[in-house]
């Protein structure tokens, strides 16, 4: 982080108080903490609001499937091998005698991403899932312009 700013925030009493308790009970040490939090997630859900088909996102693809179901890991297999480019590390869990949990991380271009975890999600033996996206750090906070030099 290069220069704080400070600026003042004026609140209900109530709601600063309903803040302050479900911001210590999520580990903050302070407001500027959670609120810097706040912003980042406004800015990554804004900045993928306005490019929903392009630009380069990272992510991770949270399936719950029934190991059983026929011919399921053979598709979930060849999804994975036509996005290969799309993705840069797969977890499977075991979770019981008959459902796997799996977390694919994925990084590219969001309608890569996209059509990659609708292609899966909507497999046949896939019980439940959840694709989550984010910026780059570097993409998220638009660094400064510098001065031109003379």
């Amino acid at each position: 982080m290069s220069d704080l700013s400070r600026f003042g925030v004026s609140a209900e009493e109530e709601l600063l108080q309903n803040f302050d308790r479900m911001i210590a009970g999520q580990g903050y040490a302070n407001r500027s903490e959670a609120l810097r939090d706040l912003m980042r997630d406004a800015l990554v859900k804004s900045k993928l609001e306005d490019a929903p088909e392009t630009g380069r996102v990272l992510g991770s693809l949270t399936l719950v499937y029934d190991h059983h179901a026929s011919d399921l890991n053979d598709k979930m297999n060849s999804l994975q091998h036509e996005y290969f480019n799309s993705i840069a590390s797969v977890l499977h869990v075991h979770i019981s005698q008959d459902d796997c949990l799996e977390v694919i991380v994925l990084r590219g271009e969001i309608s890569q991403v996209r059509a990659l975890a609708d292609a899966l999600l909507s497999l046949k033996g896939v019980k439940h899932g959840k694709l989550f996206v984010t910026l780059p750090a570097q993409e998220i906070v638009e660094p400064k312009k510098s001065a031109p030099k003379n």
